[in-house]
């Protein structure tokens, strides 16, 4: 599989990788979808909120994708990691950690996030099974339940009336301080919701379903599940080693149509929004796909004489 010149790269076989390989192998356009086979919502039991796919596993989810990607022969999947690029718009070089080299026109980072270690004793255990990060994936399942929520700061206090929409019965931990102003816990306290600053000592479940937070004050929360804040890196430094603006957020820098300020780099999906959700994701692959086709296609229409 040594020195493939394709049409586009994606590296990251997500959603975002994966509707933008539909998109481009629908557009005849030769592309090789790179990914290391460890999503980040692999933890995950279902993948919900993605219209006519609501309740598929992300593993079911990705070989559904495959089997339909597959009627179109231009696109070819490889598992392996992308250790570095080189070259410029037209002619990117890709190299890859089992030795698979690939020169490519267009290039698109998929890559997703990933999950800095959990910190609290027992969140490891408990990730994906009854501890989550987006109640709009998550919350239905969790509605009219006992919860604990850990946040602080600014973003507690655009959680709180979030999870509101789905329970009334949740407990904040802040695992230490807090982090807001008086007004924020005034706020708290108009809403009548319990907030504890302790420290978290930690978290007591059974086969991965919670049933109590313990502080290290000896505070016991019992509970059936549990909302957190997730500590979040972008799934690779390549955009950063190839030059690729990132913002404050720690997401790569795009335009509405997905593309980075390097000329003939895009990015699409998790790594390059704050919309952790998978149809967001599989949203913004097409997307980019789109862009970078109408590109291809008007690059080849100024250069005749190169395909006559």
């Amino acid at each position: 599989m040594k020195n493939q010149q394709l049409d586009v790269v994606i590296i990251g076989g997500g959603p975002a990788g994966l509707n933008a390989a539909l998109v481009l192998g629908r557009a005849r356009k030769n592309v090789a979808v790179i990914d290391e086979g460890r999503p980040r919502n692999a933890v995950t039991r279902k993948t919900h909120g993605f219209l006519t796919r609501d309740g598929v596993s992300p593993s079911e989810f990705r070989q559904i994708a495959k089997e339909e990607i597959s009627a179109y022969p231009s696109v070819f999947f490889v598992a392996d990691t992308v250790v570095s690029i080189a070259g410029t718009d037209g002619h990117f070089q890709i190299a890859t950690a089992l030795g698979n080299t690939f020169t490519c026109k267009k290039l698109l980072f998929a890559l997703g996030m990933r999950d800095r270690p959990l910190d609290i004793p027992g969140l490891a255990e408990v990730y994906g099974k009854s501890a989550f990060v987006c109640p709009y994936c998550d919350g239905w399942e969790l509605r009219d339940e006992p919860l604990v929520i850990i946040n602080k700061g600014e973003e507690l206090m655009h959680f709180a009336p979030l999870i509101s929409g789905w329970t009334n019965r949740f407990t904040i931990c802040t695992n230490g301080p807090d982090e807001l102003t008086d007004a924020q816990r005034e706020e708290l306290q108009l809403h009548q919701v319990p907030m504890f600053d302790s420290p978290i000592q930690h978290i007591d479940a059974s086969d991965g379903i919670v049933r109590q937070v313990v502080l290290e004050d000896g505070t016991t929360i019992p509970c059936r599940g549990i909302f957190f804040k997730p500590d979040l890196v972008i799934g690779s430094d390549l955009p950063r080693t190839i030059g690729c603006h990132i913002t404050e957020m720690g997401t790569v820098a795009i335009d509405n149509l997905g593309k980075t300020n390097i000329p003939g780099v895009f990015s699409a999906g998790d790594a390059a929004s704050r919309m952790h959700q998978a149809i967001a994701a599989a949203s913004m692959g097409a997307l980019a796909a789109a862009a970078m086709n109408n590109e291809l296609n008007a690059e080849a229409w100024r250069k005749p004489n190169e395909h006559a």
